[in-house]
């Protein structure tokens, strides 16, 4: 392959979810959860770096060479969009490359369950995208900015890093901010969303105290707020949300989540039988018997109501899992290898 354009072709061709330019390997894509050598000859230290290079302007090549890594947004001559990580590796230049559908997929493509389109009608709190990276956090959140950008006619402020869809105002009006171009951060982009007359904020991830506490405190004052959050499973929420808090103010965060907090979709993206990906989801909402395991610090009784509140539209992950089995998505190899981490 001579040219980058020439690599992401074919990684689009081949339904690759990342390209990985590493000197001393061969081109890498990942398909399916596997890492698949695309080239028989192994990238030299030179054209790795050429091949690097030929996205950035010689601006961002010299601020890449003083700060040693450095990520950002390409699209194409097509319109093709991907988020991209320049990066050293013992000393040669190599990249990240992923690749982003142009526009945002709606709901219905997803095939998420009903009671996310539901949670999209809420006036004010917050809701959780969690799970480990690359499980289709953000893909989903954007879908639902989507969902409300097409229903409702509100005023929605994104604050991410980097911005990956794009939206089109449509009956709502979608101001997207990106940090390090449009704001310094997410925390201070919060802050400043806050007195532009917000419906809908949607913040990329929750990093810091400062962002979690502003946007609990937003949620509980009359905005829907979205983010994502890595966690592991729902159980591990407060915990993890916690540990960004200062010694003695666990209670009030507790207070504050237990009050604001909507639902929890928690996501794992399958490879399926047919050669593309499905997310599986569990979904926590929050109901009085949630928020008073919120309070109390006895979260393991989180998955207990999970798994007794199906009636709000509450599903666990293995309830997923066996209804994407039963109608031959995934197979039972996949089955398994998900299902053991929630037994």
């Amino acid at each position: 392959m001579k040219s980058i354009h020439d690599v992401l072709t074919l990684a689009r061709q081949r339904r690759a979810a990342d390209v990985h330019l590493i000197a001393g390997a061969p081109v890498l894509f990942r398909i399916e959860r596997e890492l698949v050598p695309v080239t028989k000859e192994k990238l030299s230290r030179d054209i790795c770096r050429e091949l690097a290079y030929s996205l950035l302007s010689a601006e961002q090549i010299t601020q890449f060479e003083a700060d040693l890594d450095y990520d950002f947004m390409f699209a194409d001559k097509e319109r093709n969009r991907h988020r991209v990580n320049i990066c050293y590796n013992d000393g040669a230049v190599g990249a990240v490359i992923r690749l982003l559908p142009s526009e945002p997929i709606p709901l219905d493509v997803l095939q998420l369950p009903p009671i996310v389109a539901q949670l999209t009608l809420a006036r004010k709190g917050l809701i959780l995208l969690t799970g480990s990276t690359s499980q289709g956090k953000t893909t989903t959140m954007s879908a639902m900015i989507d969902s409300i950008n097409v229903n409702a006619r509100k005023h929605i402020v994104t604050i991410e890093d980097p911005i990956e869809y794009v939206h089109t105002n449509k009956n709502s009006i979608v101001r997207q901010r990106e940090v390090g171009k449009d704001t310094s951060g997410f925390s201070r982009g919060l802050r400043a969303a806050l007195r532009q007359d917000p419906d809908v904020i949607s913040v990329g991830e929750m990093r810091d105290y400062d962002t979690i506490k502003t946007a609990l405190t937003a949620a509980e004052t009359g905005v829907l707020v979205m983010s994502t959050l890595h966690i592991i499973s729902i159980d591990k929420i407060i915990e993890r949300l916690l540990s960004y808090a200062p010694d003695g103010s666990d209670g009030h965060i507790r207070t504050l989540l237990a009050e604001s907090l909507l639902g929890v979709i928690h996501q794992e993206l399958l490879p399926t039988t047919s050669g593309g990906k499905r997310i599986a989801t569990e979904i926590l909402i929050v109901n009085d018997a949630v928020r008073n395991v919120m309070r109390k610090r006895d979260t393991f009784h989180l998955r207990n109501s999970i798994t007794t509140g199906q009636r709000w539209g509450m599903r666990s992950m293995k309830t997923s899992l066996d209804q994407m089995k039963d109608e031959g998505v995934i197979s039972e190899t996949v089955y398994q290898q998900v299902v053991e981490n929630y037994r």
